[in-house]
C-alpha cells in the first residue's frame, strides 16, 4: 500500500480543515506532511487521526509537522478543560508557576517559543511561557 493511500484520510481531513501551505511529499519510505492549522482544535483532531490510523505512531512511516496559526501579538484563549493554565519562568515544566490564566481567559501571545510553549502575557499584565495546546487562536 502507497503511504498517500494508508494517510488518504489524514490529508483529505487536513485539506477541508483548511491547514494553509500544505505539503504532502514521500521521501526515503517516509510520508511528510506539513502546514499551519487554523487553530488547536484542528492541530488536535489531524493528530488524533494519525494515532487513529497508527496506533502508538509505531510504524515510522509519516512525519507531521503542524503548526498552528498564531502571530506575536494574537488574541488566544484559554482551551485547559476546566482548570487554570500556568504560567511559567522558562519553556518547561520545570519552570517555575510566575502566574496563572483562567480556563477560557484571553491572552496574548508575545512570542512562539516552540511548538509545544508559547510565551505569553494576560490582561493583568502577568508574562511567561504556558503550554501551547491549551492556547487557540481566537
Amino acid at each position: 500500500m502507497a503511504l498517500q493511500d494508508k494517510y488518504a484520510e489524514l490529508i483529505q481531513s487536513a485539506t477541508s480543515l483548511g491547514v494553509s501551505g500544505l505539503s504532502v511529499a514521500e521521501q526515503n519510505a517516509v510520508l511528510h506532511i506539513a502546514g499551519t492549522t487554523q487553530s488547536t482544535a484542528d492541530y488536535d483532531s489531524l493528530w488524533a487521526l494519525y494515532d487513529k490510523i497508527d496506533p502508538g505512531m509505531n510504524s515510522g512511516d509519516l512525519v507531521l509537522n503542524l503548526d498552528i496559526k498564531a502571530d506575536a501579538g494574537a488574541q488566544l484563549k484559554v482551551t485547559t478543560d476546566s482548570t487554570n493554565l500556568n504560567i511559567r519562568s522558562t519553556p518547561s515544566t520545570e519552570g517555575e508557576i510566575v502566574g496563572k490564566a483562567a480556563h477560557d481567559e484571553v491572552v496574548t501571545l508575545v512570542e512562539k517559543t516552540d511548538d509545544s510553549w508559547w510565551k505569553i502575557k494576560t490582561v493583568n499584565g502577568e508574562e511567561g511561557y504556558a503550554y501551547a495546546q491549551y492556547l487557540s487562536p481566537l
